[in-house]
């Protein structure tokens, strides 16, 4: 049995394009443009040798690196404006940065159930509609969860937020302290519904996380916030950043840049 030269040619074709593309998909996405740019490179030309893709892989490379370079790879996490990292040395920008260019956090309540231990729970937020985070952020819980449950009976709660999962901290270790994190401490309250706040709240969340308007009406969803009392910043070396609530919401959100 004889082989199709033009048939396996096409094949290897389809692979190549397959790879590229899956390699192309999760650099943009998850890595900074240096880690992996001599692998890209080295499988560019070891898989394009047929010449009539080669414009369209070298269009596909310089979008690539654009992409890169001006922080797209954010967009995936619900952010549809991304912002560079301020300096360190700005405290209340930092932290509105850390609020603003995350959606999802570790939320924890003073549990009933175990003794009173905190208990953390991933949960999605929004501070605001993109690029008008206010800095308080909003919830959309149900009391079927035992976060809004346990913040029924005491509303005592903290929440947490990375710069990791922002993915401008790079190879570091999430723990290294040039890699920001901040813990909001404050009471978890209900949004009084009717009211102008409760309606900025869902414009504010539904903006970022599209699939919540179609969450059960059944299942007793209500919006929440946390009321912030303090605030605990590490976003370099020496120790917690002072910073206070009132710093931390005075803040002007566009004295942030923008990078898209």
């Amino acid at each position: 049995m004889t082989s199709n030269p033009s048939a396996e040619n096409w094949v290897s074709t389809i692979y190549s394009i397959w790879d590229l593309g899956f390699l192309l998909y999760r650099h943009l996405l998850f890595f900074p443009i240096y880690t992996h740019l001599i692998q890209f490179l080295v499988l560019f030309h070891l898989k394009m040798a047929s010449g009539i893709f080669r414009g369209l892989f070298y269009y596909l490379f310089f979008v690539y690196l654009a992409f890169s370079f001006v922080g797209l790879q954010n967009f995936v996490l619900g952010r549809l404006i991304f912002v560079s990292k301020p300096d360190p040395d700005n405290a209340a920008a930092t932290a509105r940065w850390l609020v603003s260019q995350n959606s999802w956090g570790i939320l924890s309540t003073i549990s009933s159930d175990f003794g009173g231990a905190p208990f953390g729970n991933v949960v999605s937020f929004s501070d605001g509609p993109p690029n008008e985070g206010q800095g308080i952020p909003y919830f959309y819980l149900t009391t079927l969860d035992p976060t809004a449950k346990y913040a029924i009976s005491d509303e005592r709660a903290s929440f947490t937020l990375s710069e990791y999962p922002i993915g401008t901290c790079g190879k570091i270790d999430p723990e290294n302290p040039t890699c920001a994190k901040i813990t909001l401490i404050g009471k978890l309250k209900q949004v009084e519904p009717n009211s102008k706040e409760v309606e900025f709240a869902k414009t504010s969340l539904f903006s970022k996380h599209a699939e919540m308007k179609n969450w059960p009406k059944d299942h007793d969803f209500r919006f929440y916030k946390l009321v912030i009392e303090s605030i605990f910043l590490i976003d370099w070396f020496g120790g917690p950043k002072p910073l206070t609530v009132d710093q931390y919401l005075h803040f002007k959100p566009n004295e942030l840049t923008s990078t898209i």
